[in-house]
């Protein structure tokens, strides 16, 4: 069974940065697609980032150029390093798993962006 582990989140100024992290657990963690997501209340979740097991990496256009996503395969986490924050990026943020099919979820964790 995969488990998804977030921390990172908090309270940060606009301009600011933070980074998340995700431990993953129960998956091949270097053949897994990692990805970010978040949510706002009464809002779909939206996708922000993914890397794949070769370490190819695709961006929501409003966080290019703000955030990096990144992995250690050695330590099966994944990153979302969140610079140049802004009030909208204010979400919770989740971890995403995808390997043969399955698609699994983390618990989240909440990003609050002061103006």
């Amino acid at each position: 069974q995969v488990q998804l582990v977030e921390s990172g989140g908090g309270l940060v100024q606009a301009g600011g940065s933070l980074r998340l992290s995700c431990v993953a657990f129960g998956t091949i963690f270097s053949s897994t697609v990692m990805s970010w997501y978040r949510q706002t209340p009464g809002k779909q979740r939206e996708f922000v980032a993914n890397i794949a097991s070769g370490g190819s990496t695709n961006y929501a256009d409003s966080v290019k150029g703000r955030f990096t996503i990144s992995r250690d395969n050695a330590k099966n986490t994944v990153y979302l390093q969140m610079n140049s924050l802004k009030s909208e990026d204010t979400a919770s943020y989740y971890c995403a798993s995808f390997l043969n099919g399955n698609f699994n979820w983390g618990q989240g964790t909440q990003v609050t962006v002061s103006s």
